[in-house]
């Protein structure tokens, strides 16, 4: 059974299959981390601090497709314009809100906001998401596409949020943020390559949403080798999860 992170195959001869196929190179060492990261032993804080990192990565996802949205306005003529700021309308609809699911999971898991909040988001986050901000601003919005790209094709597997539960002894209401994007972001996904498939990309452009997509997924690695390794857990706020010896973990 698959704990780590699903991934989907398309038609050859595509942009998307091209894409596709350069981010293969990266996925044995990405399905290692994450495994890693999912043992059992350790998992509820490990968790927890997933959660932190995740929502440090996430609140950034609907700014960075306002900007990229911004920035289509201002390129009259460009081909991509009208189709990209189509998909980055309804994309930011979709996307908006899921920061708020991580800080709602993270209390429901015996945690606070406050430890995903405070602190200032490590390095790895700011290097996986960091280089949209300047690739949108310096080059081309549709770089980003590379990256979303990563988010929606590396999404929780089906059977990770009952792991998880397993595992933990979590409350369902501490794990909707993987449950929902397990559901959600194979459609995403779809609608992502479709787009890139009917996008009249020139090969820099092609080649720029590459680049993003090789640097986010060799990034979101790193991030995750450093979840896996041993943490202390975020600081609790009540009660969390019993263990069957009714000690509070």
């Amino acid at each position: 059974m698959s704990i780590t992170w699903t991934s989907s195959a398309t038609t050859h001869g595509t942009a998307s299959t091209r894409l596709r196929t350069k981010l293969l190179l990266l996925e044995p060492e990405f399905r290692g981390a994450t495994t890693h990261m999912w043992r059992p032993e350790g998992l509820l804080p490990r968790y927890r601090t997933y959660l932190c990192a995740m929502h440090a990565v996430i609140r950034a996802s609907v700014p960075l497709m306002e900007l990229a949205l911004r920035r289509t306005a201002v390129r009259p003529g460009d081909p991509l314009s009208e189709p990209l700021a189509a998909y980055l309308a309804e994309h930011i609809q979709e996307e908006a809100g899921h920061d708020a699911w991580l800080l709602e999971d993270l209390l429901a898991a015996g945690a606070a906001p406050e430890d995903a909040l405070g602190p200032q988001p490590p390095p790895d986050v700011a290097t996986l998401v960091g280089p949209q901000y300047y690739w949108i601003e310096h080059h081309h919005p549709v770089a980003l596409l590379g990256y979303i790209a990563v988010l929606e094709g590396y999404a929780p597997a089906p059977g990770l949020t009952d792991r998880i539960s397993r595992l933990t002894a979590l409350p369902a209401a501490a794990l909707r943020t993987v449950r929902e994007h397990a559901a959600l972001d194979t459609d995403h996904l779809d609608e992502l390559h479709a787009l890139l498939d009917r996008l009249p990309l020139t090969r820099d452009q092609e080649a720029a949403v590459a680049v993003s997509a090789l640097h986010s997924l060799d990034a979101l690695t790193r991030l995750f080798v450093r979840l896996g390794r041993s943490a202390p857990a975020p600081s609790l706020r009540g009660a969390g999860p019993t263990s069957p010896t009714g000690v509070t973990r």
